[in-house]
């Protein structure tokens, strides 16, 4: 019989209790155990005297038997310095699976694509206003060129009015 210290479930919905048991391996998690040896209480904080009560006595009386610990319950022994527990190196547990990375590719080549996009409507403004600036100093010279001409036809037209209106010398004479 294979004899396991680990961790059984208790309380109530979203408020869970455990109890460390010594069980038969191959009974269910709740099901039925050999002995009681202490208690995890989750929910208090980390640092407080009850969130874990371990018998120390019995726990080493069933680890002098054979019995196994869950890593769980390796962990809180080795925290009472009952068990020497070396830590484990999992370095693919924060590595990103198959479809993440698929997805972190695809957002890769988005944002190089819109890159490219940027730089070319970049260069296409650029190319713009360079042609801009080549064409204005032409279109400016006939700006500056009309408002004068503008400005001596105003006269003219002045001129002009004055010869199609008769003076008053004019207006006696053609009523003699």
């Amino acid at each position: 019989m294979a004899v396991k210290i680990r961790l059984a479930r208790g309380g109530a919905k979203k408020r869970p209790y455990y109890r460390v048991v010594v069980a038969d391996s191959r009974s269910p998690r709740d099901g039925k155990y050999i002995e009681k040896v202490g208690t995890h209480n989750p929910l208090l904080p980390k640092d407080h005297e009850d969130r874990i009560k371990l018998d120390v006595e019995r726990i080493e009386y069933w680890l002098g038997k054979g019995a196994k610990p869950t890593d769980r319950v390796a962990r809180f022994l080795d925290a009472a310095g009952v068990l020497k527990r070396e830590p484990t190196n999992n370095p693919n547990k924060g590595k990103p699976g198959a479809k993440a990375m698929e997805r972190i590719e695809e957002q890769k080549e988005k944002a190089a694509a819109a890159k490219e996009a940027a730089a070319e409507a970049e260069e296409a403004a650029k190319t713009t206003e360079a042609e801009a600036v080549e064409e204005a100093p032409a279109a400016e010279a006939p700006v500056e060129e009309t408002p004068a001409p503008a400005a001596e036809e105003a006269p003219a037209e002045d001129a002009a009015a004055e010869e199609e209106k008769p003076s008053e010398e004019e207006k006696k004479e053609e009523g003699a």
